[in-house]
C-alpha cells in the first residue's frame, strides 16, 4: 500500500509537549495533503523525546487533474472588461478563450484551465517545509545563525514515499540546511548510528533493534507493568500518578526502571514533603507498604540507558540527589515549626496580590471580615471562620512553600495542628483553596467553607472592582475558577446565600458599591452555572428560562434556581408539560403578533362580564387559583408542587384554543381574550420564562 513516512529529528523535545506535538504533526499534513487532492486512508504519529514520526498510508501517488472553466464577458463588452477577464483568468490573449454561445445573451468568452495532477511527493517537498516553518510549539528558539525556530534545535529530516511492491523515493527538500532523507537515528547512546529505512514497517522494527520504543503509550505501558513487578517483589506498591507516569515516558526512549532507598528518618517528615520532593525535582515514583500503606523508604526511577554495571551508579546517584532535596525538606520543615504561623504575618506586608488591590495583608484583612460575615450563614462559629482566615496565607512565607509552592496551604495546616490550633482551623486554612479543579473534592465542614468562599469572593469582587475580568480565552487571575468553586461549595452543601447581598457588601470594603459591577458579575456566576449544570445533564435552555424570571441579582440563591431548573426540566418531559408548552407558545405568538400590530402592550385587568364562552371564564378561574398556589409554593420553595400546579392549566388551555377564536370581530372581546392569554403567560413567567425554551 502506498505510504508516506516522515520523521522530524531533533534535541530532546519538552515531555508536556510531545502527545500535543504528535497530534498537531498529523494534523497539519493530513488537512494539507487533502487541501491538495491527495486523499489518505489513515494516518498515525509518534512521538519520543528526539523525533515525531508520522506514517500516512494510502496516499494516492499523484492528485487528479482538474479542468474549471471561469465564464467572461460578452465578446463585445468593452477593452477593459475584456482586459479584466484575461488578468484574472491568467491569459495573455483573447485567442487562447474560447467562445460560447448563449441564446438569450450572445456570444461571451470562457476560460477552461486544465491542471495536471501534481506526483504526491512533489506536494510533500512543497507543503512539509512550510509546516515546519509554522510549526505550533507553545515556545521556540533559534539556534546558530539559522532562522528557523523551533522547540529545540532540528537535526534531520526522514521523508519516504512507498508505493506498491519495495519501491521506495527519497522526498527531497530542505529546510534552514537540514536536507531531508531516507535515514534516521537510533538511541543516542546505546545504537547512535544511522539507520537507512524505506517504509514505516521496517521504521519501526529498526528503531526497536536500535533501543527506541516509538509509542509514548507503549512506553508509559512499559514502565507502568515493570514498576508494579519490581515493587511486588520487595512487598511495595507503586503510588499511582497519571501526570508523572507521562511525563517520565515523554523523558526516555528505551525506559529502564530501577529502586532506590533514602534514610528512614525522612519518613518523620509529612508524606506530601516526601512524595513531592521525590516526584518534583527527581520525577521519581514512590512506594508505599503493600500490607501497611504506610510510605517506604525506597523510589522508582526510569532511566534511559541499560547500564554495563546494572545502574548501580545511576541508582546512587539519584539517592544522593535525594537524600540532600530530604534533608533540605527536613531543615525547613524543622525551622518553620520553630516560628508560629501568626509571627510570619508581618511578611505579607512586602507580598503584593495586585497593584490595585494591595499587599496580600490587606487580602487577609478582608479575608477576615468576610469570613465572620459568612460564618453564621454556613453554621460556623464567626471567631472560628475568622481566625482561620487570619492563617489562610501564613504558610506562603515559610522556607517550606518558598521551596515548594505546591505545598502552600498543606504545610499552613500541619503548621497549625502543630502550634495547638483547632483542628477546623487547621483544616481550613488546606481546604480553603478547594476545589482547585472540576474533578477536586469540595469543603464540608463549616469554617472551611466560610473560608473558602471568602478567599474565592474575594477574589471575584476585587477585580470585578477594578475591572479586570476574563476576557475571552483569557483569564489570568483564574476567575473562572474560582466561580466555579463557589458554584460547586454552594450546590453540593446546599448554601441557600444571597450572593449579590454578600458582593455588594464586600465591594463596598474594597472601591464602593457599583450596582452595574454587582449585576455583571452575578450574570458571570450565571454563565458558569450554566456550564457547570450542563455537564450534571440540564439543558442549558431550561436553566436559561428560569433565570430569565430571576436570577442571582434578584436574591435567587444557586440551590433555588437549580431545584427550579430540575423540576421545570421534569415537567417539560411529561405529557402534560409538553402540551401546556405548546399552549404557552400560541398564547405568546399571538400576543406579539397582535401587541406588534395594535402598537399596545396587552395587560390590562380581565373582564369576566365580557366572556361569552365557557371556557374563557373556566381559564380565567384556572389562572387566578394557580397564581396564587405558584406564588406561595415558590416563596417556600416548594418547586415541585409550584410546578404541579402550573401542570393543572393543561386542560383549561387545551380547552381554550379549541374552542375559542381569540381575534373576535367585537373589538371588546378580542382584547379581553388578549388580556386573558396576558394572564396565562405572566403566571407561567413566575416559574420560568417559557420563551426561552428551545424547540
Amino acid at each position: 500500500m502506498p505510504e508516506l513516512l516522515l520523521e522530524l529529528f531533533s534535541e530532546e523535545i519538552p515531555a508536556r509537549h510531545q502527545r500535543r506535538a504528535a497530534e498537531n504533526l498529523k494534523k497539519l499534513v493530513t488537512d494539507a495533503l487533502v487541501e491538495r487532492g491527495l486523499l489518505y486512508e489513515g494516518a498515525v504519529s509518534y512521538a519520543t523525546p528526539r523525533r515525531l514520526t508520522l506514517s500516512v498510508v494510502g496516499v494516492p501517488a499523484a492528485s487528479a487533474a482538474t479542468k474549471s472553466e471561469r465564464k467572461g464577458p460578452r465578446t463585445d463588452a468593452p477593452e477593459k472588461a475584456i482586459e479584466g477577464f484575461l488578468r484574472a483568468a491568467g491569459l495573455t490573449s483573447v485567442d487562447q478563450a474560447t467562445i460560447q454561445n448563449d441564446p438569450k445573451k450572445g456570444d461571451f468568452y470562457v476560460a477552461i484551465t486544465e491542471k495536471p495532477g501534481e506526483k504526491a511527493t512533489d506536494i510533500v517537498a512543497d507543503i512539509v517545509p512550510q509546516l515546519i516553518e509554522k510549526f505550533p510549539w507553545p515556545k521556540s528558539m533559534r539556534w546558530g545563525s539559522g532562522k528557523l525556530t523551533w522547540i529545540r534545535p532540528l537535526r534531520a529530516i526522514t521523508a519516504t514515499f512507498a508505493v506498491e511492491g519495495d519501491e521506495t523515493e527519497t522526498i527531497e527538500f530542505e529546510i534552514d540546511g537540514v536536507k531531508s532523507g531516507n535515514t534516521t537515528f537510533g538511541h543516542r547512546f546505546l545504537a547512535p548510528d544511522a539507520i537507512k529505512v524505506r517504509r514505516f514497517d521496517d521504521y519501526a522494527a529498526a528503531l526497536e533493534k536500535a533501543k527506541v520504543v516509538l509509542d509514548l503509550d507503549r512506553r508509559m505501558e512499559i514502565i507502568r507493568a515493570d514498576a508494579d513487578n519490581l515493587a511486588f517483589a520487595q512487598g511495595l506498591e507503586v503510588i499511582a500518578d497519571q501526570g508523572l507516569l507521562e511525563e517520565a515516558a515523554g523523558l526516555v526512549e528505551w525506559p529502564v526502571v530501577m529502586m532506590g532507598n533514602f534514610e528512614e528518618e525522612f519518613l518523620q517528615l509529612p508524606e506530601e514533603v516526601v512524595t513531592t520532593a521525590i516526584r518534583s525535582h527527581q520525577k521519581c515514583f514512590c512506594l508505599r507498604n503493600a500490607e501497611t500503606g504506610k510510605l517506604a523508604d525506597r523510589f522508582l526511577l526510569i532511566s534511559n540507558l541499560e547500564a554495563p554495571d546494572g545502574g548501580k551508579t545511576i541508582v546512587a546517584g539519584n539517592e544522593r540527589v535525594i537524600h540532600a532535596r530530604l534533608s533540605d525538606a527536613k531543615f525547613f520543615y524543622d525551622t518553620d515549626l520553630h516560628a508560629p504561623l501568626e509571627s510570619r504575618l508581618h511578611k505579607l506586608d512586602a507580598m503584593v496580590f495586585h497593584e490595585k488591590l494591595g499587599t496580600q495583608s490587606k487580602r487577609v484583612e478582608r479575608l477576615i471580615e468576610l469570613a465572620a460575615q459568612l460564618a453564621p450563614m454556613v453554621g460556623a462559629h464567626a471567631d472560628d471562620a475568622a481566625r482561620a482566615a487570619k492563617l489562610a496565607k501564613a504558610d506562603l512565607v515559610t522556607d517550606m512553600v518558598f521551596e515548594f509552592p505546591e505545598l502552600q496551604g498543606l504545610m499552613g495546616k500541619y503548621y497549625a495542628a502543630a502550634q495547638g490550633e483547632k483542628p477546623e482551623i487547621a483544616s481550613a486554612i488546606l481546604d480553603h483553596y478547594k476545589p482547585s479543579g472540576p474533578s477536586d473534592e469540595v469543603p464540608t465542614d463549616a469554617v472551611s467553607i466560610a473560608v473558602a468562599l471568602a478567599d474565592k469572593l474575594d477574589i471575584l469582587t476585587g477585580f470585578w472592582a477594578i475591572d479586570e475580568k476574563p476576557t475571552g480565552s483569557k483569564d489570568p487571575f483564574a476567575l473562572r475558577r474560582a466561580a466555579l468553586g463557589v458554584i460547586r461549595i454552594s450546590l453540593e452543601n446546599q448554601l441557600d446565600l444571597d450572593l449579590a447581598g454578600i458582593v455588594k457588601s464586600h465591594m463596598e470594603r474594597i472601591s464602593g458599591v457599583d450596582d452595574a459591577k454587582i449585576a455583571d458579575l452575578m450574570s458571570f456566576f450565571e454563565d458558569r452555572l450554566v456550564v457547570q449544570m450542563r455537564d450534571s445533564g440540564i439543558k442549558h435552555d431550561v436553566l436559561d428560562a428560569v433565570l430569565g424570571n430571576g436570577g442571582l441579582a434578584k436574591g435567587f440563591t444557586l440551590p433555588s434556581i437549580v431545584a427550579r431548573a430540575k423540576e421545570l426540566a421534569t415537567l417539560l418531559e411529561s405529557e402534560a408539560g409538553a402540551s401546556l408548552l405548546a399552549g404557552y407558545r400560541r398564547a405568546a405568538n399571538i400576543l406579539r403578533a397582535e401587541e406588534k400590530k395594535d402598537g399596545v402592550s396587552y395587560n390590562d385587568a380581565v373582564n369576566n362580564s365580557a366572556f361569552s364562552q365557557d371556557e374563557e371564564a373556566q381559564l380565567f378561574s384556572a389562572i387566578k387559583v394557580v397564581n396564587e398556589s405558584v406564588a406561595a409554593n415558590i416563596s417556600n420553595e416548594e418547586f415541585a408542587a409550584a410546578m404541579a400546579d402550573l401542570a393543572s392549566l393543561r386542560e383549561p388551555v387545551d380547552a381554550f384554543f379549541e374552542d375559542v377564536l381569540v381575534n373576535d370581530d367585537d373589538p371588546k372581546v378580542r382584547i379581553n381574550r388578549l388580556n386573558l392569554l396576558a394572564k396565562l403567560r405572566d403566571t407561567m413567567h413566575l416559574i420560568a420564562d417559557f420563551s426561552k425554551l428551545a424547540g
